[in-house]
């Protein structure tokens, strides 16, 4: 079979400017963190520094919510509507300037361009959009007649989706009247610095929110600081342990969206090519860092060759490589942690007998951190590639004879974030649905998001929800 060739179409560096160097926003400014200490951030596609960033501690950490705590009050006493035009500002602003944050975002997080400029900026935009519609109708969101902010919201944010977990968690806290302290991922802190550079734009009253980077640290003290009222978290299941419990015992309110292990049941009677797309795009979308990744394939016995013959083929003309080129599909793994991780999980598959395959045609480049997308058959429940999260481009196939058994197949797992269901019955959809403990369940699709949706886990996936109605309950006091 011979594959189209592409021509490199790399997107230009030239439209974003990165400083090199940059401080904490405290109070509506960049400061220098108050040890001095920083550390450098760089591009996973090609191991370059591209920036160097304050590393926050306990005293700045002290300072941006004495910062929050001090705007609270003249930002909660805004009448809803004047909240919105702040948010609608943010909105335009962010699609204004999508192209530069695109490319900051495939830089700082080796994503593919096309993703960052498709996927990521129009939805972080649009949940400005959406929770500007709502912060002056909060009455009628079915929470009381008058329901009140909590106060100062923490919000740890993780490094797959950084500008957009960003939108996800600010843009209901302050519709809702809070102010904000937000602690990005230490390996993709800048967009989130760009983003405090558009609330300026916005002219956001000063310390509405703050940004602080840094590692595990600054987000710990973060989470334990006494004037934090409400504490979001998307992120790892050992970290969200952490968080639980170091706010038991206070009176913090807590979401948390934590790991997955999602089920992609494909029946026998799917249309094959459909299913195939949607199990690409399960697994293969931002390289696998996802948390509601298609990580394990549920297949009908029947049609596991045929399927499995398709899903190869498809696989064989991904081409991985260049996060800014626009015929990327499969960019860089985030980091060299992040990479080791995913060697060693693909190593236990193999060792417990699993079958592995790559495409042949696959060429990694020879710099940077890459992974290539890797299938995995004859996986048995008890391998460790069917149980943990990897967070990379790795599918582990299972078979089912029956929906009985797809749906105790599925649900054999500690987490519980999402699934998909893949037939071309109605009746089977909702019945298999309502059988699976996963907060999301896709029908003949995936990974499809609407700021207007909730999405959020079961079990060792976190709880509470983000997005939709349901995402202003955490930051209203009702």
């Amino acid at each position: 079979m011979s594959i189209f060739a592409y021509a490199p179409a790399p997107e230009s560096r030239a439209v974003v400017d990165i400083a090199p160097s940059y401080g904490l926003f405290i109070d509506g400014e960049f400061r220098p963190a108050a040890e001095d200490k920083v550390f450098p951030t760089h591009s996973p596609a090609t191991e370059e520094q591209l920036s160097e960033v304050a590393h926050a501690g306990a005293a700045d950490v002290d300072a941006a919510v004495r910062a929050a705590r001090t705007a609270f009050g003249p930002w909660s006493a805004l009448p809803g509507s004047e909240r919105a035009k702040y948010l609608f500002r943010i909105a335009r602003l962010i699609q204004e300037r999508s192209r530069e944050l695109a490319v900051l975002e495939s830089l700082d997080n080796g994503k593919p361009i096309r993703e960052s400029r498709d996927t990521d900026l129009p939805q972080a935009a649009a949940h400005f959009f959406y929770y500007a519609g709502w912060a002056d109708k909060l009455r009628y969101a079915g929470f009381g007649p008058d329901p009140r902010p909590v106060g100062v919201a923490g919000q740890v944010i993780p490094w797959n989706f950084p500008l957009l977990m960003l939108a996800w968690k600010v843009a209901p806290a302050l519709a809702t009247g809070n102010t904000v302290v937000l602690k990005p991922a230490e390996t993709t802190p800048l967009s989130a610095l760009f983003f405090a550079d558009i609330c300026r734009q916005a002219g956001l009253p000063r310390g509405v929110v703050n940004i602080l980077t840094g590692d595990g640290s600054t987000g710990a003290e973060l989470v334990a600081h006494p004037g934090i009222d409400k504490v979001a978290f998307t992120g790892s299941t050992e970290v969200g342990r952490a968080i639980a419990r170091t706010v038991a015992g206070t009176p913090k309110r807590l979401t948390l969206e934590l790991g997955g292990k999602a089920a992609n049941i494909v029946f026998d009677d799917a249309p094959i090519d459909q299913a195939v797309e949607g199990i690409v795009n399960g697994i293969f979308f931002n390289q696998g860092h996802v948390c509601c990744a298609g990580s394990r394939l549920l297949v009908q016995e029947s049609i596991q060759e045929e399927l499995l013959d398709a899903l190869k083929r498809r696989m064989e003309t991904l081409r991985v490589g260049d996060p800014l080129d626009k015929n990327t599909d499969i960019g860089a793994i985030n980091s060299a942690e992040q990479l080791a991780r995913i060697q060693e999980l693909t190593a236990a598959g193999e060792a417990e007998g699993a079958g592995r395959w790559s495409p042949a045609s696959c060429e990694l480049p020879s710099q940077g951190y890459w992974f290539a997308p890797t299938l995995f058959t004859e996986v048995q429940q008890s391998h460790r590639i069917a149980r943990e999260e990897i967070f990379g481009p790795v599918l582990s196939v299972l078979t089912f004879r029956t929906p009985e058994e797809a749906v105790a197949k599925a649900n054999n797992t500690p987490y519980g974030l999402s699934a998909g269901i893949w037939t071309e019955k109605g009746s089977r959809i909702l019945s298999v649905a309502n059988k699976l403990r996963a907060g999301v369940v896709w029908a003949n699709t995936f990974n499809k998001f609407d700021p207007a949706s909730p999405f959020g886990g079961y079990k060792e996936s976190g709880f509470g929800r983000e997005g939709g109605r349901h995402g202003l309950e955490a930051y209203l006091n009702v």
